[in-house]
């Protein structure tokens, strides 16, 4: 375990190096050249500005200011440091919008403020209006950050969100709503008492209120016990909604009967005894940080069926204002929301609420290693890495703010929204749109060779809930329905997937026959054929295609692609279906890019060559675009005679000679390739206007090596590789493809075999 000061020492040296901080400002507009500086300052900006003075709704189109939010914070009340001034709070601010930014990109400029008189404070809040899209108000302390709040919310036309109270408020509601449904208990019917009369914690109650749970039933107390009527001690407006008419005094005396104990107090608050008078099936909320009000082990002793959340990432349910804030914001932002209501704040908590009900993302998973994320007491709310937060949460936000009237720019087209939403997250969801869209329209059979391997059967949950594919999976039953149960899928083996068990299935002596009856005069004797349909899961795969049980294979999560190809062109490899070409998709930040050929071919001839250009045009358009095919090579236009340039200026040749509807060009390096400018210095009359989209080499290495290179270096998520020339019958992935990556390969395979070779 990492020692403090060594722990210490890292969380500076994070904070102090390559740069000091954790933000930096760059521009979103190229300023290379005088014609740039006129655009964006003297004189072009001018006419930005009389349109945003002529009309001020056009600085959502001519300013950031749609997509800013400020961050603002006195550093009265930061985490559990305290009243640490504004300065030395800076650094949880900067964080703050580190996280707006990852999460939900959005852009932020954190604002310290030395003013601790609350109605100044709001004053300076409201004179930012003109540059900020809405204000995150952070730590500050109670019960002062209730007046600005106010304040800022009467006199600002943006939202004005306190995330300590409201963010903490929806994760909390988001998390006792999923609790109750475990437990099987109601709002309406629940005791609850709370510790902690702060700003979460009585926005927490507010929320839970707002959610059904009834006044009279809330039992608030604080470090001088039970808020009661009459007590005149460490008393303000706020906690006076709370207070109780008894004779009851402390923590320990009104614990009785509790179904939900919510600590935002501190360390120790809460003792097992008093966990032991709780009702049954006890809530446990304790989410003092960095010491929880009880440490989970001490009510596992008292109450083993107790469902407990903390503030800390090393226990379950972690509640955690990351999964609400940036969401909140990203729809607030996005339809122009005057405010943040109530109405949104509800739709955030049923967002969160039932994105946990739902089958865990695979790329959560990813991101959790090791954790159980099934549905149930020790998983209540999503994790932070879930990337489908955005597209659920934000267009919830985005229709709440709509239906109640807060949204200045309303949007028309909900579902295209949370797409959006989702493409910005998952980098090949827009452009695997019109290939989803053909895999639903018609319904295939795909065998995955490899269906023990969990990313196998989480592309499988995917394909089930997303296209009107039919998974079949390879392995052993016992095996996949463990796995099954651990992931917390809901595929179920013979229901919503089929399986082939190659230990025991009644189709094992066709299987082996077939495949003897294929490869009889290639050296395989029936006692090699049983063996390989024993074991060999992408050759039974190739015969379930072969027979028209399947429609397309997919295979290679683990082994060589040359080893899975050898016995795909076995079996399927006939009928004039051979494999042309290894064909990747990268996406890039700045678009696609397609990649060929990277594993089949080592060193293409002339013919392959152009295959390999023919099959890559027509799997393009797949993608609904245009191929601009290059023909890469260290050769530029024919300036060397022998080489890489030979062959593929032959391919050039072959193509030229036929009736080809794409547009190629080459042979030339890889920046012509790409900067159109630098292409037509070289030769005014090519035939190519812009960059190419697919990048063709004569030498696998050369392919592969790039395809690394932008996926390793350049962040590229691949797609693929498709396997060209089969008719789409069969596609070997990567071992370290992911299981959205598998998903993509599914959508692929799930074209009919008619459209593509």
């Amino acid at each position: 375990m990492t020692d403090a000061p060594n722990l210490r020492q890292a969380a500076l040296d994070y904070h102090a190096f390559p740069k000091p901080g954790k933000l930096e400002i760059r521009a979103t507009k190229p300023l290379a050249n005088g014609r740039d500086l006129a655009r964006a300052y003297s004189p072009g900006v001018a006419e930005a500005c009389l349109e945003i003075k002529s009309d001020p709704s056009t600085a959502a189109l001519y300013t950031t200011r749609a997509n800013l939010v400020g961050v603002v914070t006195n550093g009265t009340a930061v985490l559990g440091l305290g009243n640490i001034g504004a300065l030395a709070s800076k650094p949880v601010m900067e964080g703050k919008a580190v996280l707006f930014k990852k999460f939900a990109n959005i852009d932020c400029f954190d604002i310290e403020l030395n003013e601790n008189d609350p109605e100044k404070l709001a004053e300076l809040v409201c004179a930012l209006e003109p540059t900020f899209g809405a204000i995150n108000l952070e730590d500050i302390k109670a019960p002062d950050c209730f007046t600005v709040e106010k304040i800022c919310r009467e006199r600002m036309n943006i939202p004005v969100f306190h995330d300590d109270q409201h963010g903490t408020a929806i994760v909390v509601g988001a998390a006792v709503k999923n609790a109750l449904f475990v437990a099987k208990k109601k709002f309406e019917d629940i005791k609850i008492v709370s510790t902690g009369g702060g700003a979460a914690g009585i926005a927490c109650l507010n929320m839970l209120l707002k959610l059904g749970v009834k006044r009279e039933n809330v039992w608030l107390c604080d470090i001088h016990g039970l808020v009661y009527k009459g007590r005149e001690v460490d008393m303000n407006p706020i906690k006076t909604e709370y207070a109780q008419k008894s004779d009851l005094r402390s923590l320990e005396d009104v614990i009785g009967g509790a179904d939900l104990f919510l600590g935002l107090s501190g360390p120790g608050v809460l003792t097992p005894e008093m966990v032991q008078k709780m009702a049954p099936r006890p809530v446990i909320f304790a989410l003092a940080n960095p010491t929880p009000e009880i440490m989970p082990d001490l009510v596992r002793n008292v109450a083993p069926d107790a469902i407990i959340a903390t503030g800390r990432s090393d226990f379950p349910n972690q509640v955690n204002n990351v999964l609400c804030f940036p969401f909140i914001f990203r729809g607030a932002l996005d339809v122009g929301a005057t405010t943040i209501n109530d109405e949104m704040k509800i739709a955030c908590i049923d967002g969160i609420a039932a994105l946990a009900r739902a089958t865990t993302s695979a790329e959560a998973a990813a991101a959790y290693q090791g954790e159980q994320l099934t549905f149930g007491a020790d998983y209540l709310i999503p994790k932070p890495f879930d990337p489908r937060l955005i597209g659920v949460v934000s267009s919830a936000v985005a229709k709440a703010a709509m239906e109640t009237g807060v949204a200045t720019r309303p949007i028309e087209d909900l579902d295209a929204y949370r797409h959006k939403l989702d493409s910005s997250v998952f980098k090949s969801a827009l452009l695997m749109r019109p290939v989803f869209d053909a895999a639903r329209a018609a319904p295939r059979r795909i065998v995955f060779a490899e269906g023990e391997d969990e990313r196998v059967l989480r592309a499988a949950q995917a394909m089930v809930e997303e296209t009107s594919e039919r998974p079949i999976l390879i392995g052993r039953p016992d095996v996949i329905e463990r796995r099954i149960e651990k992931a917390g899928l809901t595929i179920r083996l013979g229901e919503t997937v089929d399986l082939v068990n190659p230990e025991n299935d009644p189709r094992y002596r066709d299987y082996w026959e077939t495949y003897h009856h294929l490869m009889a005069r290639r050296g395989v004797s029936p006692d090699i054929a049983r063996a390989i349909m024993r074991t060999n899961t992408t050759a039974i795969g190739a015969v379930m295609v072969y027979r028209e049980e399947a429609d397309s294979l997919i295979c290679g999560t683990f082994g060589e692609f040359r080893w899975h190809l050898n016995y795909i062109e076995q079996v399927l490899g006939r009928d004039g279906k051979r494999p042309h070409g290894a064909l990747s998709l990268m996406i890039l930040e700045d678009g696609p890019l397609f990649i060929a050929d990277t594993q089949v071919h080592l060193h293409p001839t002339p013919e392959q060559i152009a295959e390999i250009a023919i099959g890559a045009a027509r799997h393009v358009r797949r993608f609904g675009l245009e191929p601009k095919i290059a023909f890469c090579s260290q050769s530029q236009f024919g300036n060397q005679g022998e080489g890489s340039g030979k062959r593929l200026r032959a391919a050039i040749r072959m193509l030229d000679e036929g009736n080809h509807n794409f547009c190629y060009e080459g042979e030339m390096n890889i920046d012509t390739a790409l900067d159109a400018d630098l292409r037509n210095r070289l030769l005014p009359s090519n035939r190519m206007e812009g960059a190419a989209n697919v990048l063709v080499f004569a030498h696998a290495d050369a392919a592969s090596g790039v395809r690394n290179i932008l996926k390793i270096k350049g962040g590229g998520l691949e797609v693929g590789p498709i396997l060209m020339g089969m008719g789409n019958r069969a596609h070997i992935v990567s071992s370290s493809i992911t299981a959205r990556g598998l998903l993509n390969v599914g959508a692929i395979a799930g074209t009919p075999v008619t459209e593509y070779g």
